[in-house]
């Protein structure tokens, strides 16, 4: 992990996002590396959502995902990170589009008051779960929890394949708390490389600016070489630079 954290830094990444460990010792050396690095862990992407989805009719799915919350909420305030990323639920032939809706509603209640305690945000996801596939239903998806430890991760990639991404920037506005970006060509529907497809990064950087965000902005990609890292880390200096 060290090696690998020493590589980012090198190549001029400031932070990173990190998994949820749900290893002790795994955590204690994800911290250490970060220390000696330099490298900032500013978010924890929590492991169970998909395979346990809040949104399950299933008592035991629901205490499985909770409780992988809980530990990506707690591996964040024991790393210094300021967000837990949450997919909040999945809409499927067994799980209706209400059901996902007041399923997640009521169990992501029951994590906050932890939130709000270790002072980590809950950050909702944006992905292909078939769910607040509007930015007004986003919008009023976190804003109904009225809580300022919920709010919205927005995924620049991942919208492209059925929204606007500017479009997307400024109905959420300051609900954004971090942002994810990745390359997606819409006439292949498929991801690429971040200056490659559709995506108007141009817009996009102006979108982010017209809302005033100053956060983090990961690039969630492959990973790799040296080289490839550094094309990465040009990339968004690139997209970022106008």
């Amino acid at each position: 992990v060290e090696e690998r954290f020493e590589l980012a830094r090198k190549v001029g990444f400031e932070g990173v996002e990190v998994p949820t460990f749900e290893d002790a010792s795994a955590l204690a050396e994800v911290k250490e590396a970060a220390a000696k690095t330099g490298l900032r862990i500013h978010s924890i992407m929590n492991q169970r959502h998909w395979k346990f989805p809040l949104s399950s009719a299933d008592p035991a799915v629901v205490k499985e995902s909770i409780t992988g919350l809980e530990i990506s909420i707690r591996n964040a305030k024991e790393l210094g990170a300021e967000v837990g990323l949450l997919v909040p639920g999945v809409v499927n032939a067994d799980t209706s589009y209400q059901d996902a809706w007041d399923r997640s509603r009521k169990n992501i209640q029951k994590l906050l008051p932890l939130a709000q305690e270790l002072k980590v945000v809950i950050a909702i996801e944006n992905v292909w779960n078939k769910f607040l596939l509007s930015p007004l239903e986003f919008a009023r998806y976190v804003d109904d929890f009225k809580s300022p430890w919920l709010k919205a991760y927005f995924d620049v990639g991942n919208i492209a394949l059925y929204g606007v991404p500017q479009d997307w920037i400024r109905t959420l506005g300051k609900r954004i708390v971090k942002v994810h970006i990745k390359g997606f060509d819409e006439k292949k529907r498929e991801f690429v490389a971040l200056l490659d497809g559709t995506i108007d990064w141009k817009t996009v950087r102006k979108a982010l600016a017209g809302i005033g965000y100053q956060g983090w902005v990961s690039a969630e990609v492959a990973g790799g070489d040296e080289n490839y890292l550094r094309g990465v880390s040009a990339a968004m200096d690139a997209i970022f630079a106008g």
